[in-house]
């Protein structure tokens, strides 16, 4: 089977479930030709992104000609066909946020997708998000191009459903995937209940062998990590906010924000106002081997987001066998279960995070551990990215 993925931007930092999920394909003997429309902003600092981007297509690096040449090729081989695929454009174009113009764009990279595609023989496509690379796959099937499948994560989506076209997108889709049974049920309100069977849940993985026989929890004072980006739904200000709270009562407590964006100044202003510099330590973006190196050195993961879709960070704090306290929204319940693997607080109130930050660090060290060990098999269970590749494949053959 010769699948294209279709995607914005990539490879991404906070994107690395996708790289999973390509080189599972690629490991059970599927080809899989990868086709963004740009590279990621973000600097690469692992070395499987850096070789992601060698063997990615970028399209808009083929130039305007080029592209332009491919939509009168489009145009010229089948009219009625093209046209078409210009009329569903310009309806989502009129829907959306972004506009019509930008909808135009997606059209001609869907045109330069397509021929792509054919010349590499691709029998399906793939896109992650329910934005514009869903749009470019939608488009390209529209304009004679292999059938098209997406994921959508949320949260994003879920809040601009139409004027994303989601429910057009799942109804022309062979299938659409969901990362959490949350996330179906949004999707099934956009979309016609005739169109419900085509939402299948397929969970983000870890590969188990990034994970061995996790190290014991640290001694010592509580020590916490937060992973992601930068940016007011990830939450970190308010983790700030629960720090100056706990380190009343637990002065040596600790947190690491490993991540980087927009809000980095406001964090550093929050972390000094709050005088927490000994406390909290800011590392920017790394590697995945020195993320799992973090998780070991701390006992819980702390997720303070106030929207998400299931942050493949806690299936990773989970496998290395450590603890999670996170909001309780979307797709999280699904996975962390309260006062088993970790605890659940609602999204927005430091005062309830503080509170649970409270409780890890009261909790018996063998309690701690046992819970730890729930975790770790309970997500091994549910998330193995080669089992879940598997499901992809199997619903693109179906």
């Amino acid at each position: 089977m010769h699948v294209a993925y279709i995607l914005n931007s990539y490879p991404q930092p906070s994107h690395s479930f996708i790289r999973r999920e390509i080189r599972a394909l690629e490991a059970q003997g599927h080809t899989v030709t990868r086709l963004a429309m740009r590279a990621g902003d973000a600097p690469l600092v692992d070395t499987q992104d850096v070789e992601e981007a060698a063997a990615t297509t970028y399209v808009l690096r083929a130039g305007a000609l080029t592209l332009l040449m491919a939509v009168v090729r489009s145009f010229l081989a089948e009219p009625a066909r093209f046209l078409s695929a210009l009329r569903l454009a310009v309806s989502c174009g009129r829907r959306s946020e972004v506009g019509l113009i930008k909808h135009l764009i997606y059209l001609v990279e869907a045109a330069y997708v397509t021929q792509y595609c054919t010349a590499a023989h691709a029998t399906h496509a793939h896109a992650h998000f329910g934005t514009n690379a869903a749009t470019v796959a939608m488009l390209s099937a529209a304009l004679g191009g292999p059938a098209y499948s997406f994921t959508v994560h949320g949260p994003e989506e879920y809040d601009a459903p139409r004027a994303l076209s989601l429910g057009e997108k799942v109804a022309r889709s062979k299938f659409t995937v969901a990362i959490t049974s949350f996330g179906r049920s949004q999707l099934s309100r956009w979309a016609g209940p005739d169109h419900w069977d085509k939402i299948k849940v397929v969970h983000c993985g870890i590969d188990p062998a990034r994970f061995p026989e996790p190290l014991p929890m640290p001694d010592g004072p509580p020590r916490f990590v937060a992973i992601g980006r930068f940016v007011e739904q990830k939450g970190q200000l308010l983790a700030i906010d629960a720090m100056a709270d706990l380190v009343r009562s637990e002065p040596q407590a600790h947190l690491t924000l490993i991540g980087d964006g927009e809000l980095r100044n406001a964090i550093e202003n929050r972390i000094v106002e709050h005088d927490l510099t000994n406390n909290i330590t800011l590392t920017g973006w790394v590697d995945e081997a020195r993320i799992l190196s973090e998780l070991q050195a701390a006992h819980a993961l702390l997720m303070p987001s106030f929207a998400e879709g299931l942050p493949m960070v806690i299936m990773e704090a989970m496998a290395a066998g450590r603890l999670v306290i996170a909001t309780y929204i979307a797709g999280t319940p699904e996975l962390v279960v309260p006062e088993q693997t970790g605890w659940m607080v609602p999204a927005g109130d430091a005062t309830a995070l503080a509170d649970a930050m409270r409780a890890l660090a009261t909790t018996a060290p063998e309690t701690r551990t046992r819970m730890a060990q729930t975790a770790r098999a309970r997500v091994l269970a549910r998330h193995d990215a080669q089992v879940e590749a598997a499901k992809i494949a199997a619903h693109i053959a179906a």
